[in-house]
């Protein structure tokens, strides 16, 4: 049986990094995406030092752009049975403030990216009746805090792809599973961009200044270990050890202790909100 092969996105650090990694210890093939090779010569190095290759891919790109290099690393080893749609970055600032060209890049690279690689896999994977497909989303994809309108908005949209995505092709023995982080300390926070006009004096006491700050006050003191991280979701997909029972039984996976507890935050406004609106809702029928 050939080893499987993995597309990773956003190889270039961090979880993406991680990840490549993490496959290639396990004597998995690995293809590992980046949008600048030079820039990201050492994470080349990296790879393939234990074997891995790696290519040039942008997900702001087109859709046939992408399409064509995904399907050209298909080609590599005649296959793709893991793509893991990890690249992605997050714009913070007020939603008002947010130009037309932060707004359509945030969504072109953690969305319509991720939604392009996922149409280039699935052919193969439908043809082989086998395939995992993993969505990097965050707990900002099930809890958005100010700032975030922009970055929680892509990874909501996300999760909806993919909670359908799932029901259209289990039948084809395709595996979708969406990964949710809460902090990690990788350099995520470091790379996020803050929104070009800045924050309006008027904004500076408010829940998006304050939000601001905390997030500046977080980088360097997440709790998450990114390399656990890289090996819970490893052992989710393949089967194998700690959290290897969950393989195939789950649509997400939280992950990190900060992720419950504003999940199970949200979950209980969630119950509020349908409880407290029960009667109102019924009384629309016919």
């Amino acid at each position: 049986m050939s080893s499987p092969v993995w597309l990773i996105t956003g190889a270039s650090n961090g979880l993406g990094l991680s990840f490549c990694l993490r496959a290639l210890k396990a004597g998995h093939k690995v293809i590992g995406a980046m949008r600048n090779l030079t820039r990201a010569a050492e994470a080349v190095k990296a790879i393939e030092s234990q074997g891995g290759q790696v290519m040039q891919l942008d997900m702001t790109e087109s859709q046939s752009s992408i399409k064509e290099k995904v399907q050209a690393a298909e080609k590599i080893y005649g296959k793709i049975d893991v793509l893991v749609n990890n690249a992605g970055y997050s714009l913070l600032g007020p939603l008002s403030e947010f130009t037309e060209k932060e707004v359509t890049t945030q969504m072109q690279t953690n969305f319509f990216g991720p939604l392009y690689a996922i149409q280039a896999v699935l052919p193969g994977m439908r043809a082989r009746k086998s395939g995992t497909i993993v969505n990097i989303s965050s707990i900002a994809g099930q809890d958005a805090l100010p700032t975030c309108s922009l970055y929680a908005g892509s990874k909501f949209a996300l999760e909806g792809l993919s909670e359908s995505l799932s029901r259209e092709v289990a039948g084809f023995g395709i595996d979708v599973l969406i990964v949710e982080p809460g902090a990690f300390r990788t350099n995520f926070l470091r790379g996020s961009v803050a929104n070009e006009k800045g924050l309006p004096e008027h904004e500076k006491d408010t829940p998006v200044g304050k939000t601001m700050q905390k997030f500046n006050q977080l980088q360097g003191a997440q709790r998450g270990d990114p390399d656990k991280l890289a090996d819970r979701v490893f052992e989710v997909v393949t089967g194998e050890g700690e959290a290897g029972a969950l393989k195939g039984k789950i649509l997400r996976l939280p992950l990190g202790k900060d992720c419950l507890d504003r999940l199970d935050a949200k979950i209980s406004r969630l119950k509020s909100d349908v409880e407290a609106s029960r009667t109102v809702a019924e009384s629309t029928d016919l």
